[in-house]
């Protein structure tokens, strides 16, 4: 080992992604990721010397993904992980630089992938797209998540939908920076273009087609309305064949595999917060305190505002996430954070975009040495908040890796909710809401059924709907937040 780096630190040495072709399957697509991963980092052979392999859970059925990519790159002794979904990606990441610094592990994969395009395409035939069965498989670990992110009640109305609910964040931040509904839409439709323009500009965008924010804007057969102020084309993409791999050794292990210094890229911050509420319950609905503690934390270890990092991938799969975000880590709100182009344009994998924006993050710090890459996580519902900062300069101290839950937790304000439809009847405010079609009528359907937050004199949270057009209507020509009304047992009517 030379120079004065610790033989234990830990280092990401490869990044690969994978795109399919309609043929191959998630775990196809993963295992390819991991091979380009190590052919990144200049030790093909490093693939089969991985002894963890860790997956973000899919939406395919596999019990154990990582033991099939174990298998296909050579890597049988491998200790498997199984994330579920509601785990922040960045908890991977985390979980393979702690067991690399204590010396578990010497060479660790986080491998994410999906086949949904695949999937969609052989449903549309009548058919279902075969996966390799995985008879008896059992991870060697499984991280769960730990308890709902949403409330019995916020099922009971589709509330559950990350559409409906990142609709209604937004809903509330246009109203706390008293912005008209206009004004709101054309801002977000702005902001997605711009996304739009980079993904134009990356060859690996699976919707790099150029869309303008009018485009974006208007509601229409190719674009359908999802929940006010959301169409098709503000939403994340899910229907992609993509895959991600990141390769990290222990700084020793590295040197004597021959991996060549100027592939070496250093965590310095690999933060994240399992702490959740739902949104029903969120004080703020448009404020998202636990990403605060976490790009306070991480000002705090870098010596500088997160502002000031050069390289920003911030998480996108809907414009509020990315709206939101800007504000708790001090981001320019006109600026455009990604080098992907986002979920939308670039592709939204599910549960493995983190690891499709490092590779793109990393490919731009080896480009300009000394300078940092961030690639910020949502898990759940703007939910549990990740942060992942990288350099290409050792760091002189280690990664500060942490969950700050409990921070978190004392950070974020809560309300009483209602937890049934029926337990209220009486007035309310309007603090959140969206617009979506009926339920059940056939798309491209217009707007028809309203949901609603409101606060009750009593200081409790209720959530209602309405089915009247007239008023769907109204509410995406003119501001229904802070508008009085009156519930009755989950309905609501203008007050």
């Amino acid at each position: 080992m030379t120079g004065a780096i610790d033989p234990r630190t830990p280092v990401l040495v490869g990044v690969g992604t994978a795109a399919g072709s309609g043929a191959e399957e998630a775990s196809d697509l993963m295992a390819a990721a991991v091979l380009a991963a190590a052919a990144d980092a200049g030790v093909p052979g490093l693939a089969s010397r991985a002894d963890r392999i860790g997956v973000p859970q899919g939406t395919w059925s596999y019990p154990d993904p990582a033991r099939l990519v174990a298998a296909a790159v050579g890597a049988r002794g491998a200790r498997t992980c199984l994330v579920e979904v509601g785990v922040p990606q960045q908890a991977l990441v985390n979980q393979a630089l702690a067991s690399i610094v204590a010396g578990r592990s010497d060479v660790a994969v986080v491998v994410g992938g999906e086949a949904k395009a695949r999937a969609d395409a052989a449903r549309r035939a009548g058919s279902d797209a075969p996966e390799t069965a995985q008879p008896g498989a059992v991870p060697d670990a499984v991280v769960r998540r730990p308890g709902p992110v949403v409330d019995a009640v916020e099922v009971a109305t589709g509330l559950w939908e990350p559409v409906v609910q990142y609709a209604m964040i937004d809903s509330a931040l246009r109203a706390a920076e008293e912005q008209t509904v206009g004004a709101h839409r054309a801002g977000i439709a702005r902001l997605w273009e711009r996304f739009n323009q980079v993904a134009a500009a990356n060859p690996a965008a699976a919707f790099g087609t150029r869309r303008t924010a009018g485009e974006i804007d208007t509601p229409g057969p190719g674009n359908r309305l999802l929940a006010f102020p959301y169409n098709k084309w503000h939403a994340t993409q899910w229907g992609v064949d993509q895959a991600a791999a990141l390769l990290l050794c222990a700084a020793e292990v590295a040197e004597d595999a021959g991996v060549s210094r100027d592939r070496w890229v250093f965590p310095l911050v690999a933060l994240e917060s399992s702490h959740a509420v739902s949104l029903l319950r969120r004080a703020q609905p448009w404020r998202w305190p636990a990403m605060e503690v976490l790009g306070r934390a991480t000002a705090a270890h870098l010596g500088r505002p997160v502002a000031e990092v050069e390289v920003a991938e911030v998480y996108s799969c809907f414009p509020a996430a990315v709206r939101v975000q800007q504000r708790a880590l001090g981001l320019d709100p006109d600026g455009t954070p990604t080098v992907t182009g986002g979920m939308t344009f670039a592709g939204g994998p599910f549960n493995n975009f983190t690891y499709q924006a490092l590779a793109a993050v990393v490919a731009r710090l080896r480009a300009d040495p000394g300078s940092l890459g961030m690639v910020t996580t949502v898990s759940g519902l703007l939910t549990k908040p990740g942060i992942g900062v990288w350099g290409t300069h050792p760091p002189g101290a280690p990664p500060l890796v942490a969950d700050l839950a409990a921070t978190a937790e004392l950070a974020t304000d809560v309300v009483p909710a209602f937890d049934a439809l029926d337990a209220y009847s009486g007035p309310g405010v309007v603090v959140a809401y969206t617009v979506t079609p009926s339920p059940g009528a056939p798309p491209p359907a217009g707007p028809g059924r309203t949901v609603v937050l409101a606060d009750t004199p009593g200081g409790m949270r209720a959530v209602a709907t309405c089915e009247e057009q007239a008023l769907a209507e109204r509410a995406m020509a003119e501001e229904l937040v802070g508008v009085p009304v009156h519930l009755e047992q989950g309905s609501f009517r203008l007050a």
